[in-house]
């Protein structure tokens, strides 16, 4: 493409109220505008399409997370330094702390854990009837998880550690309500977190107790224990939930697709990355322009910010054929951008696809039908998610 000095300007802003609980028109306005739009409501440059993100995702050196993801300076101060708010080389060491306890063989060694915890959660479904798909599917099954994994202690934390993380995500978008109403939850986490690196806190054997006693032996800097328990935390709760209400609501909307999967289990890795292509949990990040450079075209100097938007571009017709569409045999879905992509693709995605697989294959095997009311969409700044929705299921015919 021919570079250009001219980048479109547009008051299109993907954080209204309106945009959050509908972003689908706004994204394919921005895409159809130019590569690259500048958002005045923001004063930060924006990414809509797939080729654009993809390549910012991939190009680290230029497109730094180092200063920052989100929108706002002051609070991209404030959190720098955990993994994904890091560059090379300290975000490998860093990134590192965190992902050997889920790679691959680490999460071979808990899926008879998790895939017990899914079946028993959806016979108990089944037999409950109605339910909602947030509340009693999408944050039960993380939150029975997720914390014993990392040995949260049982009579304390547990009941706020959505809320954290949910305000966490919050402050990645603009300084409004929404991130404002979250800064003091910011800081019960913080206090939290801190407690919990201290020895003694988290229980023996678990992922968190042993950072603490490697800190404790000199292999880690203590001042880095709260924000890896916090790496592990946030990543791992929102966003799944997210996806797994989105997931009901997916297969209850399109039930062709839902009969497709009972009869081709093997399916359940691709329609879960549809899943996840499709309703994307995280809206997207920013990205700090380290050198003068051009993306689609369009060149963006140094000191300058990008918007890099996940959900816009995991729909876009330019890559995606039929997007609009829900597909849990798509061709080439395991492209999408929803966990984003590079080296600060989403360091929890192994654990996030073991959960929602596990819970994909309980269904198959437990469910005949799943019956779903319209849904209430959550007002959050850079988690697109379901606040509420009516569930049935109807058992499956032995």
């Amino acid at each position: 493409m021919t570079s250009t000095t001219t980048i479109p300007r547009t008051d299109l802003d993907p954080y209204t109220d309106a945009s959050i609980t509908d972003p689908y028109p706004v994204y394919g306005a921005l895409r159809d505008i130019a590569p690259v739009t500048y958002l005045t409501s923001h004063q930060v440059h924006c990414a809509a399409r797939y080729d654009e993100v993809y390549a910012a995702l991939h190009r680290h050196g230029t497109f730094e997370s180092g200063e920052g993801v989100g929108l706002t300076d002051a609070l991209n101060k404030a959190q720098k330094g955990s993994s994904f708010t890091s560059d090379p080389p300290y975000h490998a060491y860093v990134r590192g702390l965190v992902a050997r306890h889920l790679k691959p063989r680490a999460m071979a060694d808990i899926t008879g854990y998790v895939t017990s915890w899914a079946n028993r959660l959806v016979k108990d479904l089944v037999e409950r009837g109605s339910f909602d798909a947030v509340q009693d599917f999408a944050v039960a099954f993380p939150l029975a998880v997720v914390p014993d994994l990392l040995g949260w202690p049982e009579d304390e934390g547990k009941e706020r550690l959505l809320e954290w993380a949910s305000a966490g995500f919050n402050a990645f978008g603009p300084m409004n309500d929404r991130t404002r109403a979250g800064l003091p939850l910011l800081g019960e986490m913080s206090e939290f977190l801190h407690r919990m690196s201290q020895p003694g806190n988290l229980r023996p054997g678990s992922w968190g107790a042993e950072l603490v006693s490697e800190a404790r032996e000199g292999k880690i800097e203590d001042k880095l224990l709260p924000g890896l328990l916090g790496d592990f935390l946030a990543p791992s709760m929102d966003t799944s939930v997210s996806a797994l209400s989105s997931m009901l609501w997916l297969l209850g909307e399109h039930e062709d697709q839902w009969l497709r999967l009972k009869e081709d289990p093997s399916l359940i890795p691709s329609a879960f990355n549809e899943i996840i292509r499709l309703e994307s949990p995280l809206r997207g990040f920013t990205r700090h322009v380290a050198q003068d450079t051009e993306l689609g075209g369009a060149r963006l100097p140094r000191g300058s910010r990008v918007l890099l938007l996940f959900g816009s571009a995991n729909r876009d017709e330019r890559f995606w054929k039929d997007p609009e569409s829900f597909d849990v045999g798509r061709p080439g879905v395991a492209q999408h951008v929803g966990f984003g992509h590079g080296i600060h693709a989403c360091v929890g995605q192994a654990l996030s696809r073991l959960e929602g697989q596990s819970l994909l294959a309980a269904l198959v095997r437990h469910v005949g039908r799943i019956e779903v009311s319209k849904p209430t969409w959550r007002l959050h700044n850079t988690i697109r998610g379901i606040e509420r929705m009516d569930v049935t299921f109807h058992g499956r015919a032995s």
